[in-house]
């Protein structure tokens, strides 16, 4: 990436390649952050570079005011994001909260400046017109909050068992939930560009007509893989680089 887009802090690129033919933009998950990615960048060809977003309120910028709804977040980022995607065609991969992140920055670009990732990956997230939550995170005690992470799975037991560390990240992750929670799809123009979806068979947000669903949201071309696993099967080392493979076989380098 740029000198300039690397100094950025909503940008983190742990294995910056100048002469990378594309680039791929990672949405993190809730309560997650850009560090989620690292290694994605060290395991893909040169000819991928690989941007995570970072968004406020964690790691880098853990004291930073949080976003806690969808809009004004997909507008602050495709602010910062804007002047980098007019140098070299990218891609979008989201996991979870990332995965709405990543579909509704798609369309906030095509409609306000005529522009649209080159294949959008989206995971852990049923299509989003199919879903609602009748149990919202955000609105949870602390312990029930507590109780759901462990559920889920993907925090560290380290910082599950640390009450101090939890008091300072909670807060984001609450926030987090909220953007998810409080995220209403509205009907609009479709994508124009391929669409693939991944999750977990046990991932209880997930059914397989919800994941199926992505598939009315582009004119393009639909593909869709689930895993055995759970809603963070990705965390496991085999499925991340079958994640990968289709990203650079099917979605990156073309």
């Amino acid at each position: 990436m740029t000198r300039t887009a690397q100094a950025s802090k909503w940008f983190q690129c742990a294995y910056p390649k100048p002469q990378a033919e594309q680039r791929l933009f990672c949405f993190h998950y809730a309560g997650g952050g850009a560090s989620a990615f690292n290694q994605w960048g060290k395991d893909l060809p040169d000819s991928i570079e690989v941007v995570a977003v970072q968004l406020p309120g964690r790691e880098s910028r853990l004291f930073e005011p949080v976003f806690t709804s969808l809009q004004p977040l997909v507008e602050a980022v495709a602010a910062e994001m804007l002047p980098f995607l007019q140098e070299k065609p990218f891609v979008f991969f989201g996991h979870s909260m990332g995965a709405i992140v990543s579909y509704e920055m798609s369309r906030y670009l095509k409609q306000q400046h005529g522009i649209q990732p080159s294949h959008l990956f989206v995971s852990g997230y049923p299509g989003p017109h199919t879903y609602q939550n009748d149990d919202p995170y955000y609105v949870k005690s602390d312990a029930d909050l507590i109780q759901d992470l462990v559920e889920l799975g993907g925090t560290p037991q380290e910082l599950l068992e640390n009450e101090e560390l939890m008091r300072l990240v909670l807060p984001t992750i609450r926030a987090d939930f909220q953007v998810c929670d409080t995220y209403e799809f509205v009907e609009g123009a479709l994508l124009d560009c391929p669409l693939t979806a991944f999750g977990g068979w046990q991932d209880e947000m997930l059914t397989e007509e919800g994941m199926k669903a992505w598939g009315e949201l582009t004119s393009g071309a639909f593909a869709m893989e689930m895993f055995e696993g759970d809603h963070f099967y990705l965390l496991e080392t085999e499925k991340r680089d079958t994640i990968l493979s289709h990203i650079k076989n099917c979605g990156v380098s073309k």
